[in-house]
């Protein structure tokens, strides 16, 4: 099969499109013929090599981790799933021709396989972080760096929960913010003064999802240090911060309940540009520049 691979650090150039073997269902998993990938941060990330001292990998490596498709495998102790069922879900070495997931969900007939490709990552860590800071209705909620796929899904989430929302992003985003329900503000130097103007009574919690450096800021705004939380700040728990880098057991429940809301129209995520697999490298590059609003995909043929 064809994969997405590189065998060295470096730059976007080091991806290539490979023949590789094709995976196989174990126990507890399935496997599909993919129709298409998501581009996350943490997969440059790893190319780079920005996470080698602590996730190191083994070459060659497989990016991606999250895909959509059409069941072909059903591995030992599965079911609700069949052969030829649409699925998308979380797994290893996703951005392939077929990908193993190891949690998933069934797509609605009315979701695209690009959106279903753009969906478990966020929906997983947005729900999780949320989970984390104890979000519940009539509380507010700061989510910094709102526009890209994590933040925006963690607004319409914290939405349905009954949160009130204010939400960081580039004002050129702002429309986009409101209409998932969010109150918007610019990031930047002055941003408690603004929040304090849009939030009288205070904020609650506060999300980082883009790691730019305001924790600090943050934990001044919620007035305590346990009630904010950071996906991409390693430094948030030297300064008494909630770091959460790991992913949940098993969400496939997670992602039912999302395609649940897609349908009724609750949930919505921007694909902001479709790739072919040879173009992963310019998805990555694009995904780097952190201006991405909503989600990139790599189309699998």
């Amino acid at each position: 099969m064809k994969a997405v691979q590189f065998s060295e650090y470096g730059e976007p150039d080091v991806l290539k499109v490979v023949d590789v073997d094709e995976p196989h269902a174990g126990p507890g998993q399935v496997r599909i013929a993919a129709r298409a990938a998501g581009v996350n941060p943490a997969d440059w990330k790893r190319r780079s090599g920005i996470f080698r001292d602590f996730m190191p990998l083994e070459f060659p490596h497989t990016v991606g981790f999250e895909a959509s498709g059409v069941v072909d495998e059903v591995g030992e102790g599965v079911t609700g799933v069949s052969v030829g069922d649409a699925v998308f879900g979380l797994g290893n070495h996703a951005t392939a021709e077929y990908v193993v997931l190891k949690s998933w969900a069934l797509k609605p007939d009315d979701m695209s396989f690009e959106m279903a490709a753009a969906l478990p990552v966020a929906v997983e860590t947005a729900w999780r972080i949320l989970d984390q800071v104890q979000a519940k209705a009539g509380q507010t909620v700061l989510v910094s760096g709102a526009s890209g796929a994590v933040g925006s899904i963690a607004v319409q989430l914290a939405r349905h929960r009954g949160l009130t929302v204010i939400a960081t992003a580039s004002e050129r985003n702002h429309d986009y913010l409101r209409k998932l329900g969010a109150t918007p503000t610019t990031y930047g130097p002055g941003l408690a003064a603004r929040v304090r103007e849009l939030a009288p009574g205070g904020v609650d919690i506060a999300l980082d999802i883009a790691g730019s450096g305001i924790i600090d800021e943050l934990i001044e705004i919620t007035g305590d240090a346990a009630r904010v939380i950071s996906i991409a700040d390693f430094s948030a728990s030297d300064r008494g911060a909630l770091f959460s880098p790991t992913q949940l057991k098993n969400p496939g429940a997670l992602f039912a309940e999302a395609a649940r809301l897609y349908t009724e129209g609750a949930l919505r995520l921007d694909v902001q540009k479709t790739f072919p697999m040879e173009k992963t490298g310019e998805a990555q590059a694009l995904s780097a520049e952190g201006h991405v609003t909503g989600k990139l995909v790599i189309s699998v043929p």
